[in-house]
């Protein structure tokens, strides 16, 4: 298995990850989960092997949940996993899953312990600010 990154590259989380994965040494497998999409299967085991529920693994803020009301109380697992499927944005990012595991990487930190090769230093980002430290 080599690391795969779900990434959204108007995410400044996802980009500092792919940055990061790819600082390390490794270059990840980029799926852009926005133009691909999701199953629902894809995101029942993404969120199993992370330890989420959809709920939990739902992006809400600057993200169509509120007006699909998502947020409201009794809104079901079932119902969250097709409006992910029907609107990928709604998917928290970035999740990264590696041969050591699979996490949402928000916070960045989280990334360190699936790096396939571990960081030997600090990682910054385009404008010099440094984003992880290993």
């Amino acid at each position: 298995m080599t690391t795969v990154i779900y990434h959204n590259a108007n995410c400044s989380a996802s980009r500092n990850a792919l940055a990061v994965i790819r600082a390390s040494g490794t270059e990840p497998i980029v799926v852009k989960y926005l133009e691909t999409g999701w199953t629902r299967a894809q995101l029942l085991g993404l969120f199993a092997a992370a330890g989420f529920t959809p709920s939990e693994a739902m992006r809400a803020k600057r993200s169509p949940a509120a007006d699909l009301g998502l947020l409201d109380t009794g809104v079901t697992d079932d119902q969250i996993l097709d409006a992910m499927v029907a609107h990928p944005v709604l998917v928290e990012r970035p999740f990264v899953c590696s041969p050591k595991g699979t996490a949402l990487c928000r916070p960045l930190s989280n990334l360190l312990p699936l790096l396939e090769i571990p960081l030997r230093t600090a990682v910054t980002d385009s404008a010099g600010k440094v984003i992880l430290q290993p």
